[in-house]
């Protein structure tokens, strides 16, 4: 089978959030079980300097002006300064005038949306269908995988260029609900599109065009990443809007759960740390606590127990709830240390609050991956604390680093982990923290079983040794995915 994977981030070239891990991660996964798997992307700077031009360009038809593809060689898999495997072959999008900007792949430098957003992810999922029917000679796709609202119009595309032919099946994952591609209804013409469906049905959404919706409406097959998640968003609760629409197709939605590359996540092995460590031997994760400790400026204490955050910092991740528990936190004995970027008022709330607690609490903002490992692998409980999460990997690492997960009920972090309760402890399924009310009394009550816990040396070494052993690994979600490509191209499983 081959499979066109539609997405705008890749891991480690460009990075806003999880998506960029998945792009790195599953693309590799599906090839190791027997899919033949291209990756089209935008040609965003930071993402066109982290390749190399490998043959001729791919002319595609004109679309308002000539746009071509770029066939690449295969891209690295990085950390910073190690190659740790060549991965899946690129196509670039190369459009100049829409990707080569300064600023973020979405926003402009003072945090706008682009104003022409819906014209450059347009593209991409024209230019996907482009692909899917003969745009390249020497390679063509049977079905089409398309990631997030950014490549939402992909599966309507391949339905209006079939032009005649049996349109080629398409699988549309959603990452997150809540960011949905919307657009003023007057797009619909400057992007092609039939007004004909901008109705309830088709593309409307409260009297917008929506990209999310398209790709949910036109589809073959909708997952999500977590089983958990795809229940949910059929809900008003969390379907933001789309509930309805998700009920309606509720025959073809699943939930695929998100897995971890080990290879870049290993505390045995993570060459971004300062000394290795394992369940067996964990003397190395109390030198790398006692190296952050030291780098933040909190006091070097190895009893402290340490929480922290590396997340965005936004409404949807509950970092909110932290301010008005951390002095019973820091009373107790503990340390915070947060590393993210976000919402100007909880970024100010923060600093606000950790700033009245010098030597025990640390805030970072902006993204460094090479931080990230660090606090991870120094942290005894990561906090992840969201309002709803469609998967999280934050947790993932966590548990692979012996950073107990405490999290909200909702979603993948429901999924992944299991609550230290005395039934838990006592079976040994016991992996973290979870609270069911999303409230800071709620989060102030699962912080206090954490404490709880550390006082019981012997428990808390159980449950980290059981965390650290869970795998969630790439290749059961791989081979789901496989199975339901099968299916969709009528390819007995």
């Amino acid at each position: 089978m081959k499979i066109l994977y539609v997405c705008t981030e890749l891991y480690p070239l460009l990075k806003t959030g999880g998506l960029a891990d998945v792009g790195a991660a599953l693309p590799a996964a599906l090839q190791a079980a027997g899919c033949h798997v291209r990756l089209l992307l935008p040609a965003f700077a930071a993402i066109a300097a982290g390749v190399r031009a490998d043959g001729p360009a791919v002319p595609l038809p004109a679309a308002g002006g000539p746009q071509v593809l770029r066939t690449l060689q295969p891209a690295p898999r990085l950390i910073p300064g190690h190659v740790i495997e060549s991965g899946q072959p690129v196509y670039l999008l190369d459009a100049p005038a829409l990707y080569q900007r300064e600023g973020g792949p979405y926003q402009d430098a003072a945090g706008q949306d682009w104003s022409d957003n819906a014209a450059r992810f347009a593209l991409l999922g024209w230019a996907a269908a482009a692909l899917a029917y003969g745009a390249d000679p020497h390679w063509q796709p049977d079905l089409v995988h398309a990631h997030d609202w950014h490549a939402g119009l992909a599966p309507l595309y391949l339905k209006l260029q079939a032009n005649g032919r049996p349109a080629k099946p398409s699988v549309f994952t959603v990452h997150n609900l809540a960011f949905q591609g919307l657009f003023p209804a007057s797009s619909c013409a400057e992007l092609g599109l039939p007004q004909s469906l901008f109705t309830i049905d088709g593309l409307e959404y409260h009297g917008l065009l929506s990209f999310m919706k398209a790709g949910l409406q036109f589809a073959d097959t909708i997952t999500t990443v977590s089983p958990r998640y795809a229940q949910e968003i059929t809900t008003s609760e969390q379907g933001c809007g789309l509930d309805g629409a998700l009920r309606s197709r509720s025959e073809h939605l699943s939930g695929i759960l998100n897995g971890v590359d080990y290879e870049l996540w290993n505390p045995a092995t993570d060459p971004l740390l300062n000394a290795h460590f394992d369940g067996k031997r964990m003397t190395g994760k109390a030198r790398v606590k006692r190296a952050l400790q030291r780098l933040l400026g909190l006091e070097e204490r190895p009893d402290a127990l340490l929480f922290a955050a590396v997340t965005r910092l936004t409404e949807q991740k509950g970092l909110h709830l932290l301010p008005p528990i951390l002095p019973e936190l820091v009373e107790r004995g503990g340390q915070v240390v947060i590393l993210g970027s976000g919402d100007d008022a909880i970024e100010t709330a923060l600093r606000d609050a950790l700033e009245r607690h010098p030597g025990q609490a640390a805030l970072r903002i902006g993204y460094d991956e090479a931080l990230a490992h660090r606090i991870i692998a120094a942290a005894d409980v990561v906090l992840v604390p969201s309002r709803f999460e469609p998967c999280g990997l934050t947790q993932l690492y966590g548990l692979r680093y012996g950073a107990l997960p405490l999290v909200h009920a909702v979603g993948g972090l429901a999924d992944t982990v299991t609550d230290c309760s005395l039934e838990a402890i006592d079976d040994g399924s016991a992996s973290g923290f979870v609270f069911h009310e999303f409230s800071s009394d709620a989060l102030r009550g699962a912080v206090r079983r954490a404490f709880a816990l550390r006082r019981r040396s012997a428990d808390w070494n159980a449950v980290q040794r059981h965390a650290m052993h869970q795998r969630f690994d790439w290749q059961e979600p791989a081979h789901a995915y496989r199975a339901l490509y099968q299916r969709l191209l009528s390819i007995p499983v």
